[in-house]
């Protein structure tokens, strides 16, 4: 399909080009041949592949000097705030959910939407199609092998898979062909009032869907099945005859993947590809980065396992700590969990401290809650902490540590042949950097 901007190569500017979706974004425009820039506060393992593949980014606080003159458009992080100094007045901007929604009217666009699962489910997507033949673009929140570990791959079809996230409604700006619904639970209640305004927003979402679109669902789920279907419709469950198929197939272990599998697998059929070749793509997947990323690693001599895992929900938490013991049953369980932000730790205070006071985990460590810029309320760090959580759970295996006393705990601590699960979606996962 044609792109709206084939015609003449764009000038166009990132602020907060270090997220998992930006990035992705702007790596496309620049394999388009349009000339991009970006700016971050920070350096990260993102920004230095963007510079890898020629993109200027400007690293610290954001300056109008950053954005050259002859800028047609501007792209933004949704975290960015309005007085941001890099929002120059006569410049098209535009944040990156109405970016990326442009390009859904563009292709035949596939978008993968949840409360969890997305990243897994659209990765799965992604790599049966590229095996089928079909070569899509793809914009997902993670980094894969196949991709040169990357979040981004431009194809040559007609065809677009996307992570569809609902953080302040973002999906409200995507037109779909298809839309894969993985599951719906309270979550990101900082911008959603309570489960019936996520619902109703889900509910604008599906309406988004093409004339002749389809709605593939999990009818396992309670939440979705509130929701009324006036598209075509194609279901899956964990009751159909190929879950038992998947579970002895798939390398990565937990029901929760054969969820996504069967949502990929029903995908595939959707668009006439053989269960032949979906089942051989399936069973070849390896995951991705962050989540369920197992390595062998050594500490001070002693052999232990490293798990790395994005979660950061509370259903997230469980449904990884249970396939850690599905994986390795006979192995001692260690989880290093990091809280992400603090509103979220704060309105799923008591599911946190369900799910870690009936855990599978031997021992668990708690370390501070991951402030992400830009995206807290100014009180509600006095609400809540890290401590507070620990304090609640009263377990003797639960214990509270502070980020950088972890790796010497762990060295002091551990016996050797441990399952170590380092779980967040912030910063967490650099302890790993500092394993052998």
């Amino acid at each position: 399909m044609k792109n709206k901007f084939s015609v003449s190569n764009k000038k166009i500017h990132f602020i907060g080009i270090g997220g998992i979706g930006v990035s992705a974004l702007a790596q496309y425009y620049s394999a388009k041949g349009h000339k991009v820039t970006g700016s971050d506060l920070v350096f990260s393992e993102i920004i230095e592949k963007l510079e890898q593949s020629g993109i200027k980014v400007f690293l610290g606080p954001h300056r109008a000097e950053n954005v050259a003159k002859d800028v047609e458009l501007i792209i933004h992080s949704p975290a960015v705030q309005p007085d941001n100094p890099e929002l120059i007045k006569g410049i098209k901007i535009q944040a990156y959910p109405q970016a990326l929604g442009d390009l859904t009217k563009q292709y035949f666009t596939i978008a993968i939407s949840g409360t969890h699962g997305k990243s897994t489910t659209c990765s799965m997507i992604a790599l049966l199609l590229m095996k089928a033949g079909f070569d899509p673009t793809v914009i997902v929140g993670t980094k894969l092998k196949e991709f040169d570990n990357n979040n981004f791959r431009v194809g040559k079809s007609k065809y677009l898979v996307i992570e569809a996230d609902e953080w302040q409604a973002s999906f409200l700006n995507y037109y779909s062909k298809i839309i894969v619904l993985t599951n719906i639970e309270e979550e990101h209640l900082d911008y959603y009032k309570d489960l019936g305004h996520i619902l109703k927003t889900y509910q604008e979402y599906i309406s988004h869907l093409d004339k002749k679109g389809l709605l593939i669902f999990n009818k396992d789920d309670r939440n979705i099945l509130k929701l009324k279907k006036n598209s075509e419709i194609k279901e899956y469950s964990l009751k159909q005859k190929e879950a038992d198929k998947l579970r002895k197939l798939l390398k990565i272990p937990g029901e929760h993947n054969i969820y996504n599998a069967l949502a990929c697998l029903e995908t595939a059929r959707s668009l006439d590809i053989p269960d032949e070749v979906s089942f051989k793509a399936l069973s070849e997947y390896k995951g991705v980065w962050r989540r369920f990323e197992v390595k062998k690693a050594e500490l001070n001599a002693k052999k232990i396992t490293l798990i790395s895992d994005y979660g950061h929900h509370p259903t997230e938490v469980e449904a990884t700590l249970k396939a850690t013991k599905q994986g390795f049953p006979d192995k001692k369980i260690w989880c290093v969990f990091q809280p992400h932000q603090y509103q979220r730790t704060f309105y799923l205070f008591n599911n946190f401290v369900k799910v870690f006071s009936h855990s599978l985990a031997d021992k668990i460590i708690i370390t501070d809650i991951f402030d992400v810029a830009g995206r807290e309320k100014s009180n509600i760090k006095e609400k809540v902490s890290s401590k507070q959580l620990v304090e609640k759970i009263n377990r003797l295996e639960v214990i509270y540590l502070a980020k950088d006393k972890v790796k010497k705990y762990l060295e002091d601590n551990l016996q050797g042949d441990e399952v170590v699960i380092i779980m967040g979606a912030g910063d967490v996962y650099k302890i790993l950097d500092t394993f052998d």
